[in-house]
């Protein structure tokens, strides 16, 4: 019933009212209905009708629209796994929609807080939380965790409240990161404060004081306008408002 309820054509037109688009849906309303006459009068069977229609109203746009943090994150890591080429490669959070794509060409283990519940080959999802890690100290060769650490602690994902989160997320992955290994992190960064309790943004020097075993390999950057600024200096993103930081550090060898 609930099923039938979610699919149901007053579901979906209530749907394509909702959210940012609600202007832009509501001036495209006529150009439907000008469109649906046109189709049904080019066909001779299978007419539109109600019960069945979907609209979607506000897709109609010049250019692609993306994401440009999760767009760039997603390639910057993609390109940093081919330069690599480790073994395999252990995730911590990030998009399930990128991990499941690298897992193609990676052996990947993924943990999240809420457990991802598919079969894949070359793929292993686990139940787990950043800051108590199901992994040995020292036994990760190469770590991910994109746009994750910013959340922790802040109770959006169903984790306890703590204002100490997102430092005791990066002391765990230190922990598990294995001396030479490397950390490929994306957060937030720019003016810092807390947009509670969808996230946090930092300054860069807060991210890397979190992570004083490590030392900064590269630092890319997403900025306010969406641009990918590949390898540049942290002080870069000092006066953003809400740029995405990318972060590629390594673990001082013992």
């Amino acid at each position: 019933m609930k099923h039938h309820f979610r699919n149901s054509a007053i579901v979906r037109w209530g749907a394509a009212f909702l959210g940012p688009h609600l202007f832009a849906s509501i001036g495209a309303l006529p150009r439907y209905f000008v469109e649906w006459n046109t189709y049904n009068k080019m066909v001779a069977t299978q007419q539109i009708s109600f019960r069945d229609s979907y609209p979607c109203l506000a897709d109609r746009v010049v250019d692609t629209p993306f994401d440009p943090h999760y767009f760039f994150q997603a390639a910057w890591l993609a390109r940093c796994l081919h330069d690599v080429m480790p073994p395999f490669h252990v995730d911590i959070g990030s998009s399930v929609m990128m991990i499941s794509v690298l897992s193609a060409t990676t052996k990947t283990i993924f943990v999240d807080y809420r457990p991802l519940r598919v079969h894949l080959s070359n793929f292993l999802p686990l139940g787990g939380d950043i800051v108590q890690l199901p992994f040995r100290a020292g036994s990760i060769t190469s770590l991910s965790c994109l746009h994750v650490l910013e959340h922790v602690g802040l109770g959006r994902y169903g984790d306890p409240i703590n204002p100490e989160g997102s430092r005791l997320a990066a002391t765990e992955l230190q922990r598990v990161l294995k001396p030479g290994g490397r950390l490929f992190l994306s957060v937030p960064v720019g003016r810092e404060r807390v947009c509670f309790n969808a996230h946090r943004v930092f300054s860069p020097s807060t991210v890397r004081g979190f992570f004083q075993e490590l030392q900064l390999k590269t630092f890319s950057l997403v900025d306010d306008v969406g641009r990918f600024n590949e390898e540049i200096s942290p002080e870069a993103a000092a006066n953003l408002e809400y740029g995405c930081g990318l972060f590629e550090c390594v673990k001082a060898r013992e």
